[in-house]
């Protein structure tokens, strides 16, 4: 019985081909492009129609040179292959979530919100804290309840950083609908595992498949500040956006996009111009000072928001640890660690992409920007700022220059 994760089963008595399978998928709209009329369909359609009908039939399928084709890994059926037990394969089996449904300590889980925030303890939420809270979030509503900057600095010590879709968290304790949890990949000496806070587990799901998936597929890394979701299937579980750094397994691709498994188990379409596709252990390029400088003022006019790591917000050391790991490299998450990464270098000898230190007169790094050229930095300075550029000199009015890194 072939596997028919994508279409329906086979008429009985009819043998499962490509041609069968392609008259059944083009009855089907893919996403947001319906027929353009009976029998009829847009170039895009016919692409991910194709692709649809390789991961149907458990083949790859390339789409010109250099296009990653649909894994064979995506098989849900070996155990009852190898037991002899055939058995009829639910659509889009090879994609739902293998979870118990709890999440406890020493479990690995998935961020499956578009951006969870982590607080310092369960009541450290604020009443107008409400909209981050929720399944899904409501960020919009959130910034706007921020919009006053006494409000907005109001989360200084309430919260401890933000992990975006499909972030992998380590549970280190629950209490309540509350899961204490570390960020896998937000290195700090706080945790060994990574980032820890506190967030409601109802924007968490575990999902072993997901993990899998993760391991074994090529990637797409949204590059854009923020882009869409389309054509969400074999999942009701729809309340995300993905933003920038958003980093999710990639299952297949055509000319026009890329079709990635999501947290929470289905998958859904992004826009190929949207993101960047990595073959399994890949990574970018090593960026010039100029590529990291580019890609930083993607932002500028973006509000302040402590502990944001998200093109919905940044704190400062927040936004120089995410403009460097779209480059592939990994920084500590917190300024007085970042402080500590790379090279010292003197502020007579500055290049694009270094980093720039300020301390207070105790010696406590508070602050951190990055070195655009001609005297400039961009930064995200506080509450009551966006995301901008500025001669570095000028704006250190209280001469709190520590220092500067080179981190390439």
């Amino acid at each position: 019985m072939q596997n028919l994760a994508y279409g329906e089963a086979a008429p009985i008595g009819e043998v499962e081909t490509e041609a069968n399978t392609v008259r059944r998928m083009r009855s089907r709209t893919f996403g947001d492009f319906p027929h353009a009329g009976p029998g009829l369909q847009t170039e895009r359609e016919i692409m991910r129609t194709k692709i649809a009908v390789s991961a149907a039939l458990g083949v790859g399928l390339v789409f010109g040179a250099g296009a990653p084709a649909l894994s064979s890994n995506l098989s849900s059926t070996d155990a009852a292959k190898t037991s002899g037990i055939s058995a009829d394969v639910v659509p889009g089996q090879e994609l739902e979530r293998i979870t118990d449904g709890k999440i406890e300590k020493g479990e690995t889980a998935y961020v499956d919100v578009t951006v969870a925030t982590l607080w310092t303890d369960p009541k450290a939420p604020r009443k107008v804290d409400k909209p981050a809270l929720q399944h899904p979030v409501d960020l919009k509503k959130w910034n706007k309840n921020l919009e006053s900057t006494d409000v907005r600095r109001g989360l200084t010590g309430k919260t401890e950083t933000q992990a975006t879709y499909g972030s992998e968290v380590s549970v280190l304790e629950t209490k309540g609908s509350w899961a204490k949890v570390a960020v896998t990949d937000q290195k700090t000496p706080k945790n060994k595992k990574g980032y820890p806070g506190w967030l409601p587990k109802k924007q968490l799901v575990e999902n072993d498949r997901f993990g899998k998936l993760a391991e074994e597929q090529p990637r797409a890394v949204v590059t854009k500040p923020k882009s869409e979701l389309e054509g969400i299937e074999f999942t009701k579980d729809t309340g995300a956006d993905v933003s920038f750094n958003v980093d999710l397994p990639l299952i297949a691709q055509d000319v026009d996009d890329v079709r990635v498994a999501l947290p929470g188990g289905g998958a859904a379409w992004i826009d190929i111009d949207d993101v960047d596709v990595y073959d399994v252990g890949d990574k970018p390029e090593k960026p010039s000072g100029k590529d990291l400088v580019k890609t930083a003022k993607q932002f500028e006019g973006l509000r302040y928001l402590w502990a944001g790591v998200s093109s919905y917000g940044f704190d400062c050391s927040g936004f120089t640890y995410s403009i460097y790991k779209a480059h592939g490299i990994e920084l500590p998450r917190d300024s007085g660690e970042q402080a500590k990464a790379g090279k010292a270098v003197s502020s007579s000898n500055l290049k694009p992409g270094d980093l720039l230190f300020f301390s207070t007169s105790s010696g406590t790094v508070h602050h951190v920007g990055m070195y655009v050229g001609d005297g400039k930095m961009i930064h995200s300075p506080n509450a009551s700022k966006d995301v901008y550029v500025t001669d570095w000199k000028k704006w250190d009015t209280g001469n709190e220059f520590s220092g500067a890194r080179r981190i390439l």
